[in-house]
């Protein structure tokens, strides 16, 4: 049986503080829909409401629950652009897409804000975020990002602050500096996803869950059975949205892309909620923050005043102890706060940090590799394989474009790069 099936959400923050429980039945019966998508979380149920809004009947089977995977347990952080540095994007694509991919990173930020209005999803949803930087070296990084988002962009929502300007807001004298950008922000993802789910069933879209698919048939072009144990789902179009879960699937079912994949565990702990004044001490404008180192610190203030501190850096050793370690290195005035909640879990990352969406067949199409930027992406994914599907792939080519590299070896070659190149990097980090 696959590993993450027949599951239920770990105990987090997230899970304990959800809005709703959603209870979606096994597939036990034959189903038949314009589109069928493997995946509950952020990927699978934005493409699913996308698709349902335009009048396409949707079937979404997950495997565990919804938002069981990264969708539900991530950071929280809704960021514009691309984990890759933009100097990449021109070199291979030119001024003219690099500019339509970064317009599409803030469509994504858009279509958070639409879909909350629209569907009144309650997940604490607030703008203002920070990258900060270590170093000066660092710093000038954040500078360049900073001139190439506005020369090249027209960008105008990010602010270069010096190290007094960030101590007004920011209380660790860790940072040297940092680049705010006013427009992305962060939320509460399991909410979020569950709030998605709720206005898909709203639509008509059927969500099973506790459905692991064990097996796709491509019968044609228009044609393609997706079975699980009990039953199956004949679909004119499959939609593949298993992000890091993609090679715990047979390659029949995943088509070999998950050779472009390497899941990355990432760790997070949560507070006990903070008195106002401590919290403040910590973070006073309600940003989120992440350091641009590439094993990085990330954190931010809860609804209810937890910091939630999470870092890609994550190891067999006891992760509640070794974040809280990271955490007092930043902010050492939280020495006598007790950690209420301790998870983890693994989250898709391509071997050069770029978005890999595409399309395998007439009929299937796939997102994954968002490298830390899944929860505005996802919902931009969403929408342009939607456009596909109804006939105008225009913006997925796009994507399709992007040079993502293969990984040779399956599961064990997998590892042995995990455990070769973060060494390599956390030295960068220490000299660089």
């Amino acid at each position: 049986m696959l590993d993450f099936a027949f599951q239920k959400h770990l105990k987090t923050y997230y899970s304990d503080t959800m809005n709703c429980h959603l209870q979606q039945a096994q597939l036990s019966q034959m189903e038949t829909a314009d589109v069928c998508i493997i995946g509950a979380g952020f990927t699978g149920l934005s493409t699913a409401l996308e698709l349902a809004e335009k009048g396409k009947s949707v079937v979404v089977l997950e495997g565990a629950c919804v938002g069981f995977g990264a969708s539900g347990r991530n950071g929280g952080q809704a960021i514009n652009g691309f984990e890759d540095g933009i100097d990449e994007y021109l070199q291979e694509l030119g001024l003219k897409a690099t500019q339509q991919l970064w317009n599409m990173s803030l469509e994504a930020i858009d279509i958070i804000d639409e879909r909350i209005e629209k569907y009144a999803i309650q997940c604490d949803w607030k703008r203002g975020y920070l990258t900060a930087a270590l170093n000066e070296r660092r710093m000038e990084d954040l500078i360049y990002a900073k001139q190439t988002s506005s020369t090249i962009f027209g960008y105008s929502h990010m602010q270069l602050w010096d190290k007094a300007q960030l101590k007004r807001h920011l209380g660790s004298d860790l940072y040297v500096g940092g680049l705010y950008d006013g427009n992305s922000g962060h939320l509460h993802p399991l909410n979020y996803c569950l709030g998605l789910a709720q206005a898909c069933l709203a639509l008509g879209v059927k969500i099973y869950e506790n459905s692991p698919v064990i097996d796709v048939e491509l019968i044609s072009d228009t044609k393609i059975k997706i079975k699980t144990a009990k039953s199956a789902v004949n679909a004119a179009h499959l939609v593949l949205a298993t992000n890091a879960y993609v090679d715990k699937l047979s390659k029949k079912i995943h088509f070999g892309i998950a050779k472009k994949i390497l899941p990355v565990e990432s760790f997070i702990i949560a507070t006990e909620p903070l008195p106002q004044a401590l919290a403040d001490s910590v973070i006073n404008n309600g940003m989120s923050v992440c350091d641009n180192n590439i094993f990085l610190d990330y954190y931010r203030l809860s609804a209810d005043n937890r910091l939630l501190f999470g870092s890609d850096s994550s190891s067999n050793k006891n992760m509640v102890d070794v974040m809280r370690q990271n955490m007092l290195h930043v902010f050492p005035q939280l020495e006598s706060v007790r950690i209420d909640y301790g998870w983890g879990g693994p989250v898709d990352m391509t071997l050069n940090a770029k978005p890999h969406f595409g399309q395998l067949h007439n009929n299937v199409y796939f997102a994954q590799g968002y490298s830390g930027h899944g929860v505005a992406l996802s919902g931009l994914a969403g929408r342009i394989i939607s456009e596909a599907i109804c006939g105008d792939a225009t913006r997925l080519q796009i994507f399709e474009r992007l040079k993502v590299p293969s990984l040779y070896g399956g599961k064990l070659v997998k590892k042995l790069a995990l455990a070769v190149g973060k060494p390599y990097y956390r030295m960068l980090d220490r000299f660089f």
